[in-house]
């Protein structure tokens, strides 16, 4: 039984701990994950090749590259926001 009881308890504290740090690592508000993915774009020196995009399903802003229109985009960084 003491098994089971520490089992538990150490489910329940890896459980919470990720959601806590789930939730205090993330950008406040879309705009601020916004605002860091294309501040951090203005500092590559050929701009053309990079971008930022909205992902609404993940709630996260994406910085990528991409260099032609055959081969897909390869994520840079990932700025996840609050959604609640």
């Amino acid at each position: 039984m003491k098994v089971l009881n520490f089992i538990l308890q150490f489910l329940a504290v890896t459980i919470l701990s990720g959601i806590l740090i789930f939730w205090f690592t993330g950008f406040s508000s879309a705009f601020e994950a916004d605002q860091s993915c294309h501040s951090l774009l203005k500092s590559y020196e050929d701009a053309g090749n990079y971008g930022c995009d909205h992902d609404t399903e993940t709630h996260q802003w994406i910085l990528y590259e991409t260099k032609d229109q055959i081969n897909p985009a390869k994520v840079i960084k990932r700025f996840r926001y609050k959604f609640l």
